[in-house]
């Protein structure tokens, strides 16, 4: 017991003396350039060049020379008297393993590396950069990058790249995280051309050590930044990420991009893994963790802006208000707002009164509500709409008409009275509206450009404050394994049906026969009509190759369909599955997969033959909770089929919740399942029963792969 708890204690002292040094990277107080260098074409040049306005001691490290840009020059780490926060690694890839072991050896806090030539560029430059790593994991020193244009950090005024014009980011209150360093600057760069500030813009580039986890985690108890704008393309280690993510988006707002939505997924047996993608896999995490998912660097500059003022608290669902000066635009807005799916509720009576007695007759009062032109009870209206209890947020929309309404003082008195979002749209031109945008940032009221842009603002509020509530309700842990025993050998399925029974998801009454005289023994003993199915070990998916034949009624269909199933071309002949046929319903897929990045993820979608055509799902990590598992189902874009679209039957969604719940567990308690699916699962009033099964193990993947 004592040697497990100094192994821990041990780990601890690692962990934080790792994180300590994360801190002097991206906070430093003394920085030292490795390759700095007088000829202002090379990027050791550029990076001492833009270190000018750091306050703190700036060194370079250079074999010969003794002063470089007015700078003194070290031959090398040792040298130096005191150990740096920060060195600047500007050399050829080669060059850069034996600089950062002096670096670790000299106590430096971390590096950061420009030059490319590592990982990204094949096998030789995979090893070079595995070296790096070995040097982090021993000696706790942090590595940014490599190739990477660095790390922005205007409240040190700290300009660790080489990029023009990065120096003239204003200090905020908006910190940027992106796997590119080029993606970086850009929202950097949009996120000031709305009038707002950076705390922290950092560029991964290979994320060998520096992860995102791992500045997200330091950002969390940051008080200069309230909002986080994340950008990734690639999420080696998603688990740890999605339970970072978790804990962070409760205390500040985290806003997302995603790249990659053209991936087509790896490859894999069952629909699931084809369903599931591994853009879907993340986007889905990220939202399930919290974050705001976004789909391009305007809209996650914009919403990271919008969120850094003010957020909505935890709620399952927002009502949002407009107070518009042109009913054009208003209605715009509204639409846009309602086809999200975000809730426009009517005014309260007492305040459609209060709003009507300050507004001409003949302007709609009830939400949204059309002034006809801002006049003045202006003030009066919008403070009436804020202070109304079912709404959340509002929004105003009026052209620049400086001669009718001053925004600044028009929105202040509610915004400071209700202590509710309230956000300003607009458009006039450029030259005229700039004083008015000014203003408005200095009353620290948040503006955006057109009705389109408000429309993302309320899309944005509602997403972040239903997150939070959903991790309020979540009962998300890190996945634990159940005592069960493993799953050794390929599973048909009668036999996956078996499992999946075991943990009382409902399948229909069947036998498993070897042969024909045994498939009509069980027709005879089960009830009428049946179906039968090819149960060959090595097909997965029997409607491919014709091997299901539903509704045989007697001897003679039953014959035909067994001679059918014998034609079909399978290492295993003669085996079949006879089984009663199950009511009416609507069909469903119910699945998981193993995901190397993220664990195990359910997926619940549109089934039947059409899963990968229709390709309406929606994922989860597990282990999921009925509510996430109903939240999943409003995400369907097919969800109405399951309340009695038509003729077919209402369905029990808590059945459905129920067997996702299971899925999703049974992937934790065998790890060694790649994946799992029910294609389809039969849903009706009465329930949910499972008319296939697919169980694929990871030994078996790799067979097949």
């Amino acid at each position: 017991m004592q040697n497990n708890n100094s192994a821990l204690d041990a780990a601890d002292t690692a962990q934080r003396h790792k994180e300590t040094n994360l801190r002097r990277l991206l906070n430093p107080a003394s920085i030292a350039v490795v390759g700095a260098s007088a000829d202002p074409s090379k990027a050791g040049s550029q990076a001492l060049r833009s270190l000018n306005g750091f306050p703190g001691r700036v060194v370079a490290v250079h074999p010969r020379e003794s002063v470089i840009q007015g700078r003194h020059c070290y031959p090398t780490f040792a040298d130096i008297l005191e150990p740096v926060d920060l060195a600047i690694l500007a050399i050829p890839a080669q060059h850069c393993i034996q600089a950062a072991r002096d670096a670790a050896a000299s106590g430096v806090g971390g590096i950061f590396i420009i030059s490319g030539g590592f990982g990204e560029s094949g096998a030789a430059g995979a090893r070079l950069q595995e070296e790096l790593a070995d040097i982090c994991r021993a000696s706790g020193m942090r590595l940014l990058g490599p190739n990477t244009s660095g790390f922005i950090n205007p409240q040190k005024q700290c300009v660790a790249s080489f990029v023009p014009g990065v120096d003239q980011l204003p200090k905020g209150r908006i910190a940027v995280i992106a796997q590119s360093g080029g993606v970086n600057l850009s929202i950097a760069f949009q996120i000031q051309r709305l009038r707002e500030g950076i705390s922290l813009a950092v560029g991964l580039g290979n994320a060998v050590d520096v992860e995102a986890a791992d500045v997200l985690s330091m950002l969390a108890s940051d008080p200069n930044t309230t909002a986080i704008a994340l950008h990734l393309e690639g999420v080696p280690q998603g688990r740890k990420l999605f339970e970072v993510l978790s804990t962070v988006t409760r205390l500040k707002p985290v806003v997302a991009l995603v790249a990659g939505r053209s991936d087509i997924g790896e490859f894999a047996v069952s629909h699931t893994g084809n369903l599931m993608g591994s853009y879907q896999r993340t986007a889905s995490a990220l939202t399930q963790a919290g974050a705001v998912v976004v789909d391009s660097t305007e809209e996650l500059a914009q919403a990271a802006s919008i969120l850094a003022h003010r957020r909505l608290p935890p709620k399952a669902r927002n009502g949002f208000a407009l107070v518009t000066g042109q009913a054009g635009p208003g209605l715009l807005i509204i639409d846009g707002l309602k086809t999200a799916g975000l809730d426009v509720p009517e005014l309260a009576s007492a305040t459609i009164e209060k709003v009507q007695s300050l507004l001409p007759p003949m302007t709609f009062v009830k939400n949204p509500v059309d002034t006809g032109r801002p006049g003045p009870g202006f003030t009066q209206v919008l403070s009436a709409v804020a202070a109304d209890d079912r709404i959340d947020a509002v929004f105003v929309y009026a052209l620049h008409e400086p001669a009718v309404l001053d925004p600044s003082a028009a929105i202040s008195p509610a915004v400071n009275r209700e202590k509710k979002p309230v956000i300003f749209g607009t458009l006039g031109t450029q030259e005229d509206l700039q004083p008015v945008l000014e203003q408005l940032v200095r009353a620290g009221i948040p503006a955006v450009l057109g009705p389109e842009r408000l429309v993302l603002a309320g899309k944005v509020l509602d997403a972040d404050s239903r997150g939070q509530w959903r991790l309020k309700k979540s009962s998300f842990t890190s996945p634990i394994a159940g005592d069960t025993a493993t799953l050794a050998n390929t599973l048909n399925e009668d036999q996956a049906k078996a499992f999946i029974a075991s943990y009382g998801i409902r399948t229909p009454q069947r036998k498993f026969c070897i042969g024909k005289n045994e498939a009509i023994e069980a027709f005879k003993a089960l009830t009428k009509p049946v179906v039968v199915k090819i149960a060959a070990d090595d097909v997965p998916h029997k409607t491919e190759v014709g091997g299901v034949f539903l509704g045989i009624q007697d001897l003679q269909s039953l014959s035909s369909a067994l001679a059918a199933i014998e034609r079909i071309p399978t290492k295993t002949p003669g085996q079949f599955l006879v089984e009663e046929m199950a009511p009416l319903g609507v069909e469903l897929i119910v699945g998981a997969v193993n995901d190397s990045s993220w664990g195990p993820c359910v997926v619940i979608g549109l089934g039947g033959v059409l899963a990968e055509a229709v390709s309406d799902s929606s994922v989860r990590l597990a282990p999921i909770s009925e509510l996430d598992a109903a939240d999943m189902l409003e995400g369907l874009r097919g969800k109405k089929l399951l309340d009695g679209f038509r003729n077919l039957p209402v369905c029990d969604r808590s059945a459905i919740a129920d067997v996702a719940v299971k899925i999703g567990q049974i992937l934790i308690d065998h790890p060694e399942i790649a994946e799992i699916e029910i294609n389809p699962l039969r849903v009706n009033a009465e329930g949910a029963v499972a008319l296939d099964a697919l169980v694929v193990l990871k030994n078996q993947q790799e067979t097949t792969s």
